[in-house]
Order: C-alpha cells, then sequence, then structure tokens
C-alpha cells in the first residue's frame, strides 16, 4: 500500500481534525506543507484546483475535503473504528454542524477579533472563502459579542454531554465526533485572545480537550512538496471503477464534470472524467503535465457536481 500523505500547514483547524484522526488509527504518514493561500503551485497539479486544506495523497489517488479523507481512512484502516457499535451515520450529520454553522461562527470570532493584526492578503482570502463575495471581517466585529454568545451556548451541549463522566463523546474510546469537535476548541484555543477565560466555563469540555490532544498525531515525517508530486506521476489510480444507477443526476462513467463546493466561497471548479460515482463520493480522472493521470476524489454532500 502507498504511504499517506497529507498536504496541510500546521495553524489550519481542519488538518488538525484529520491529524488527530490519524492520530486516533495510529498510522504513520508524511507531512507535505503548503502555503496558507494561494497560489499553491505544487498542489494544484494534484487537485486540478481544489485549494482548500488538507488534500490526502495515496499515490496518484488524491482525497480532497476532510469529510473524504475521514471516509477514506476508514475503508483502509477499519479499526480502531471512528464509529463504534450503533454510531453508524450519526457523526456524519453531526460534521454538518460542526463544519458548517459552527465552523463558520468560529472563524468569525477569531478572525473578527484579529482582523487588524492579520496579513491582509490572509484576511482577504478568507474572508471571501467563508463570508462570500462582499466578505470583510471588519464587518463583523461590532457583532462579536453575539456570535461569541452563539458559540458559548453551542459549546455548552458538548460540556453537558461530556459532564455526564464519559471520557469521550460517544463513550470511553475517541471516536468521528471527538475530530469533528476538537478542530473548534483547537481553534479557539490557539488563536483567540480571551479563549482562556472563555472556555474556562466547561470544565467537562476542558477535561476532554487534554485527553484528546494526549491523542497526538501519529507518526510523521516530512516530504518534500516536489517529491510527492512525484510519487504521484511514478503511480496509477488504484480506485476501482463503479456506477450508481440510482444516481439522481444520473452520472456515470466517462462522462465530463466539474465540481466546486456547494456556496459562494469563490473556489475555482476542478473538471474530469467520471471514474467512480455511488451515494457518497465522486471520484474524477484528469491529467496534469507534472504528474500524469491522477484520481481525484471529493463527498457527494457539500459540493456541486454539474455536467461540463
Amino acid at each position: 500500500m502507498s504511504e499517506l500523505i497529507i498536504h496541510n500547514y500546521p495553524q489550519s483547524p481542519v488538518a488538525e481534525k484529520v491529524r488527530v484522526a490519524l492520530g486516533i488509527k495510529g498510522l504513520t504518514w508524511r507531512w507535505v506543507e503548503i502555503p496558507r493561500v494561494p497560489p499553491k503551485p505544487d498542489l494544484m497539479p494534484l487537485t486540478g484546483g481544489f485549494r482548500r486544506t488538507p488534500v490526502m495523497q495515496v499515490g496518484a489517488d488524491i482525497y480532497c475535503d476532510s469529510q473524504c479523507i475521514l471516509r477514506e481512512l476508514e475503508r483502509r484502516f477499519p479499526e480502531p473504528s471512528f464509529f463504534p457499535p450503533g454510531a453508524a451515520g450519526m457523526p456524519w450529520a453531526l460534521s454538518r454542524w460542526t463544519d458548517g454553522e459552527l465552523f463558520k461562527l468560529a472563524v468569525m470570532l477569531v478572525m473578527g477579533s484579529a482582523v487588524d493584526q492579520m496579513p491582509a492578503e490572509l484576511a482577504a482570502d478568507r474572508a471571501r472563502l467563508y463570508l462570500g463575495p462582499d466578505g470583510d471581517f471588519h464587518a463583523v466585529t461590532g457583532d462579536l459579542p453575539h456570535i461569541e454568545a452563539q458559540i458559548r451556548a453551542e459549546l455548552g451541549w458538548l460540556d453537558q454531554r461530556l459532564a455526564t463522566g464519559r471520557r469521550f463523546i460517544l463513550g470511553d474510546q475517541p471516536a468521528l465526533p471527538d475530530v469533528l469537535a476538537y478542530k473548534i476548541v483547537w481553534f479557539i484555543r490557539g488563536r483567540w485572545p480571551g479563549a482562556g477565560d472563555f472556555l474556562a466555563e466547561f470544565p467537562a469540555l476542558e477535561a476532554w480537550e487534554d485527553r484528546v490532544k494526549a491523542i497526538g498525531h501519529g507518526e510523521h515525517t516530512e516530504l518534500s512538496s516536489e517529491d510527492a508530486l512525484e510519487i504521484a506521476r511514478m503511480a496509477e489510480p488504484t480506485t476501482s471503477a463503479h456506477e450508481d444507477p440510482r444516481d439522481p443526476q444520473g452520472l456515470s462513467r466517462g462522462m465530463v464534470v466539474t465540481i466546486t463546493p456547494d456556496s459562494d466561497s469563490g473556489d475555482p471548479l476542478v473538471e474530469g472524467v467520471v471514474r467512480h460515482v455511488d451515494r457518497d463520493t465522486i471520484a474524477i480522472d484528469r491529467e496534469d503535465p507534472r504528474v500524469g493521470l491522477v484520481c481525484v476524489h471529493f463527498p457527494r454532500v457539500g459540493y456541486r457536481v454539474h455536467r461540463a
């Protein structure tokens, strides 16, 4: 089996989610550090334009979006499972909250509080990504007390759950919900000056935070972006061809499609030829002069697919 390569950067809360997931499964992996903002010249040949962080590479198979990455990690390494008995399905529904409304609130709190101290390029990029075409973190500074109140109530739900004596959200073992929720607390703790006093209200949550932090990130070693590209160039995609006869969009193998996040975030379209499509994922073949043929994977939830 080809080694796991994670294209990420240290400050990314979404990458931290994946890093903890790798720790839960006790995996060994390679770290390729990528820029925080575009252009990302050594990532684009692999993804075809997908610019978000992180991206997982296994040979010439490229997995975009943490949802897709976590699903693939579970498929390849089923034990220990992200889904203890009785938990199948529910954590994915929870991810629509942690990766959606709650994460956007955390982004507005952290970046709205620090917009004047952030590099202008980073502030503008993230405002476009998370707030839309007219996004400006200066515009949310007056609303920060309201945003804090929303996050306080929502983190309170997690604290109530953990105050029942569970070591982790689902029980005694860490699982996908812990990965999903931890990135929010990690992001606030590390990037917002008011985090210490704010999180002190939630003792059960803080004790859980320490337990998740102690899991670590597995074992990783650094890899250059040039070497990652060469690994892709020397490999062939291993994803099986598959069609879904019940696909509502009638997507089928060989069809040329474009894929983009289902939001007005300014993300570029990624174009390719359908290799694999099912209820949860879609994988497309595309070629690039620097890497040859790669198969790029996306989730269905949260992404819009168009026939090109």
